[in-house]
């Protein structure tokens, strides 16, 4: 049986396996589109968006709730909650309808202005929260930046993240991200924290993948990094 665990040596294939598959469903589903300006459709959009896939009429609403959410937050400048549900709501807009083309599954002028002004309310709303940035809507911008090629912003939302959940796969993701966008020593720092919260038999895995993602990277063209991130704490 392919998951009878009595023998040791097959106990530590399935937990390769396992940091394999989580690591590319924590980070590679959300980098998937780096660079290559593809849509993240299908069941993880739906579930972010609470759409079904409805067309014009799941569009229609998601409109709307973007419409209030930007006008309450006009309404009170300095809240910064109300930043991130305007930054929830464009997000969610720019993955509807006609904001992606259905035959390739590219976000469409309109779906790539809406991610940007998706981040552009994040950014807001991380000025006003402070210390206390909403990490679910944080989540949504590393995929937002991602789709639109920066690779290197997407490292701020990420971070935060990680900081929260103090885990292999979302440090894994943070050093991917830093290392597309030419943050080689961020890149490095979170690489090391990704090691040091994996288990030691499966280190080696995943230092083989880290280091490919640098290589590769490394390789290829890099845009500049954002002023002002935060940097993984050196221990």
């Amino acid at each position: 049986m392919l998951f009878d665990l009595r023998s040791s040596g097959r106990r530590r294939t399935i937990k390769i396996v396992y940091i394999t598959l989580a690591f590319l469903m924590g980070g590679g589903l959300v980098l998937f589109g780096i660079g290559g300006g593809g849509a993240l459709q299908g069941g993880l959009v739906d579930a972010i968006t609470e759409s079904n896939g409805g067309g014009d009429s799941g569009s229609g609403e998601l409109r709307e709730r973007e419409e209030q959410a930007t006008a309450a937050a006009r309404a009170k400048p300095d809240d910064a909650a109300l930043w991130a549900d305007v930054s929830r709501a464009r997000f969610n807009l720019a993955a509807s309808g006609d904001n992606v083309d259905q035959s390739t599954g590219a976000f469409t002028e309109e779906g790539a202005a809406q991610l940007r002004a998706a981040t552009r309310a994040w950014e807001e709303h991380v000025e006003l929260a402070g210390d206390n940035p909403d990490t679910r809507v944080a989540s949504l911008m590393v995929q937002a930046y991602s789709q639109l090629g920066e690779p290197a912003k997407a490292t701020i939302p990420q971070e935060l993240i990680a900081q929260e959940r103090e885990s292999a796969g979302t440090y894994a993701s943070l050093a991917q991200l830093a290392y597309a966008g030419g943050q080689t020593r961020k890149g490095d720092l979170a690489t090391k924290r990704a090691l040091r919260l994996t288990e030691p038999d499966m280190r080696e895995a995943l230092r083989g993948q880290l280091e490919g993602f640098k290589a590769q990277a490394a390789a290829q063209p890099s845009q500049a990094a954002p002023t002002a991130t935060p940097t993984p704490a050196e221990e």
